[in-house]
């Protein structure tokens, strides 16, 4: 299979071009003949100018590349080795929502040829690959697995808006159906992945590394969330007692903060799913996630008592959230906790402008409800007095304000209040509070 892949005898199929699968098979690209598959008509049009979705890549990481664009499904009937890396998000009951997975699955299983190889890259609960995936495959396509084409398991990696953990420069976890193509999925990803492989034993143990992965991120985060809402009881700076603590070799300066996006936000609830059907109940990982899920609620309140304190009545305040996005220096606002804190504030009834250097307005518009505000020459920037800002996502865009800029737009008894932290040395004369 490798050989037929370096020569270009056969080509490879990346499905699903998001933050994942993009830079995946465009770094195949480089020596392969790649087919990227996806449904969304948006985004080839832009993969199709040499425009990242994503804003992750530069044009120029599309230099070179032996890759088509396509939505036409017939034209995965070409390739021979097919990666799948489609989101796997969760529903409104926090249940994993395998509807990609298995749509994705469906298009490869109408192509799969005898001899082919598929491997998956998409976060998934320990044994859904061979619980799900696996007989669809079979079921759709006639064939059976080992004896007629070979399955695997590689959790992707990627990071998004952290420039320094390539996907070249981070060792990729490979597993397969079996020894003969564990061989091959290895060296495969090995042409790529600089910093090597680690074979798992199989693709169970390789489901499992990806979920705790995330999982110990998120229970962590957790710990230092609810730390913050004691010490904030006792007015104590959390950031202050991490940078005390940190002074011990083995302490892990975890801090606190919002924790949304598709990854630690959504990974836990997989391993809570397939704990459920094992009956068991996970409780350290269900009390991170519902400590998680609730700070931006918390930050809210926290925001409104502070208004309160100052005299102010509710109907009064206006309060300007900056940053939408999951986290810094991205696009992306699927699961954002930002939305907690603006829709808590609204449900006091109090205005608030939202902006985002990075966000697509219409998008956020379309997923939440919530406009951004926006100037005529398309430029994002506060352009009120408020009674509160609230910097709820860091991005760099913002990490250079001064104490000045803060009053430019804050009243002069405003409060600002800084999820992350960043601020706390720049502040001194305005109202503070941060986790």
């Amino acid at each position: 299979m490798y050989n037929k892949l370096i020569s270009k005898k056969m080509k490879m199929a990346v499905v699903g071009l998001g933050y994942v699968g993009l830079p995946l098979a465009l770094e195949f690209a480089k020596n392969f003949s790649v087919i990227g598959y996806d449904i969304k008509q948006r985004n080839l049009k832009l993969l199709q100018n040499r425009v990242d979705p994503s804003g992750e890549l530069s044009e120029d990481s599309f230099d070179g590349r032996d890759i088509i664009f396509t939505s036409n499904s017939e034209e995965l009937r070409d390739a021979s080795f097919y990666i799948i890396a489609v989101p796997t998000p969760i529903d409104k009951y926090n249940s994993p929502d395998l509807r990609p997975l298995l749509s994705a699955t469906l298009a490869v299983a109408n192509v799969l040829k005898p001899g082919d190889y598929v491997v998956y890259e998409s976060t998934v609960y320990p044994g859904c690959t061979n619980e799900e995936c696996v007989p669809l495959l079979e079921r759709v396509s006639g064939l059976r697995v080992r004896r007629d084409f070979k399955v695997g398991y590689s959790p992707e990696r990627i990071n998004p808006g952290d420039s320094e953990h390539s996907l070249r420069d981070t060792m990729k976890i490979v597993s397969a159906c079996d020894s003969e193509s564990l061989d091959v999925v290895a060296k495969i990803y090995e042409s790529v992945v600089t910093a090597g492989v680690h074979r798992a034993p199989d693709i169970n143990v390789a489901e499992a590394a990806k979920i705790i992965e995330n999982t110990q991120r998120d229970v962590n985060i957790a710990l230092m969330n609810e730390l913050s809402i004691l010490f904030n009881r006792m007015n104590i700076n959390t950031f202050d007692v991490i940078k005390a603590a940190a002074t011990k070799w083995n302490f892990i300066p975890y801090t606190p903060g919002l924790v949304g996006g598709h990854c630690i936000g959504v990974d836990p609830y997989y391993m809570m799913h397939k704990a459920a059907e094992l009956k068991y109940h996970p409780q350290m990982i269900t009390s991170g996630r519902f400590v998680n899920d609730s700070m931006g609620g918390y930050i809210a309140k926290q925001t409104v008592k502070k208004l309160l304190s100052n005299d102010l009545p509710l109907l009064r305040a206006k309060v300007l959230v900056m940053g939408v996005t999951y986290k810094e220096d991205v696009y992306d606002i699927r699961n954002s906790k930002v939305i907690d804190i603006v829709r808590e504030l609204l449900s006091y009834r109090i205005a608030v402008d939202v902006v985002d250097p990075n966000a697509d307005s219409n998008a956020v518009e379309e997923e939440y409800g919530i406009k951004l505000m926006q100037t005529p020459d398309g430029q994002i920037k506060p352009a009120s007095k408020y009674h509160a800002v609230i910097m709820a996502v860091p991005h760099r865009e913002y990490l250079s304000m001064t104490e000045s800029d803060f009053k430019e737009f804050l009243d002069p008894k405003g409060l600002v209040v800084d999820v992350r932290g960043v601020f706390k040395d720049v502040i001194k004369d305005l109202r503070y509070w941060s986790l």
